[in-house]
């Protein structure tokens, strides 16, 4: 138990805080959407229940994927949050489902829905919570990059720094983005419900609401579907493939693969060196090489093997 609450505490916190900001708003949709009977209502109680699942389960996945190395399973826990939202994205993919089928049903059989006041003024304050979470997952998203970007730009380098995030923040983000255009839309289908006889347009909002949160069950599923098979990540492969070519005992780096395990990097490189070295110099430089190459964000282990220099230059980048 209190190993468990020590993982907890390393867990990813914007997952953490946008499940419980999900759990509540859900609780306010649902009952709204029970006092009103407004089918947008109902699919963002759907949403909002969906991303407040996922997220708390990233959280603990998150956490449980820092856990030590065991001898049953030697390299460790790292590809377990991809793992953990495999299975979240299915909790979100029924809802989805569910949610487009009660939007037809609705523009097959519309009907007026009450409580105009009080159904925008809770989709409103959702989409203000929705897009304070959203924000803090932008922020994340940056600064684990560059903690000196401030003001509008935290806006467009999230964006532009997605696919290197961690994948509990990434979900965080593209869960809130598709749950703050969701509300948005929401609202609007009730503001033309409400003044107009086109009662339909909730349920054509609901089937948009479902199709976004579909969107996101194929773009979390592909994501993590590679981080638990092993992807290589080629941005850090040509950072640490120029930080060892910079030391002035290699002479070649023969192959070089940098896998991502969940949040982790677990590097192997085989570098040429002089064959006249000792087997002492030779594992000096091993030693060094791995001081600096562990010192970049995110690598937990490195393997390195040597190979004697062979006139020819493998490395170009």
């Amino acid at each position: 138990m209190e190993e468990l609450l020590r993982l907890l505490k390393k867990g990813n916190k914007s997952a953490l805080l946008a499940g419980i900001v999900n759990a509540i708003i859900a609780i306010i949709k649902g009952a709204t959407f029970i006092l009103t009977g407004n089918v947008a209502m109902f699919a963002e109680t759907m949403h909002s229940l969906g991303d407040a699942a996922n997220q708390f389960f990233v959280f603990i996945g998150s956490a449980l994927s820092k856990k030590t190395p065991t001898a049953r399973f030697p390299n460790g826990f790292g590809r377990l949050v991809n793992l953990v939202l495999l299975g979240a994205v299915l909790i979100v993919g029924i809802m989805s489902f569910e949610t487009i089928r009660e939007g037809f049903r609705h523009i097959l059989h519309p009907t007026e829905s009450s409580g105009f006041i009080l159904n925008v003024s809770v989709l409103g304050i959702a989409v203000m919570l929705e897009a304070t979470v959203l924000y803090k997952a932008m922020k994340e998203i940056v600064y684990d990059e560059d903690s000196e970007v401030k003001g509008i730009n935290i806006l467009l380098q999230s964006f532009k720094r997605l696919r290197n995030a961690k994948p509990a923040t990434k979900l965080v983000f593209m869960e809130d983005l598709v749950a703050t255009g969701g509300g948005i839309l929401a609202i609007i289908a009730v503001i033309i419900s409400n003044f107009t006889s086109y009662h339909q347009a909730e349920g054509i909002a609901s089937i948009l609401i479902g199709l976004m949160m579909f969107f996101v069950v194929g773009k979390v599923f592909l994501d993590n579907a590679a981080g638990a098979i092993g992807e290589a990540d080629e941005k850090m492969e040509d950072k640490i493939g120029s930080l060892v070519m910079r030391d002035p005992d290699v002479k070649d780096i023969q192959g070089i693969n940098v896998i991502k395990e969940g949040e982790d990097f677990h590097v192997e490189i085989e570098i040429e060196i002089d064959p006249t070295l000792t087997v002492a110099v030779a594992d000096d430089i091993k030693d060094r090489l791995e001081k600096k190459i562990l010192t970049e964000k995110g690598i937990t282990d490195v393997l390195i093997e040597f190979d004697e220099d062979d006139g020819l230059l493998n490395w170009k980048k």
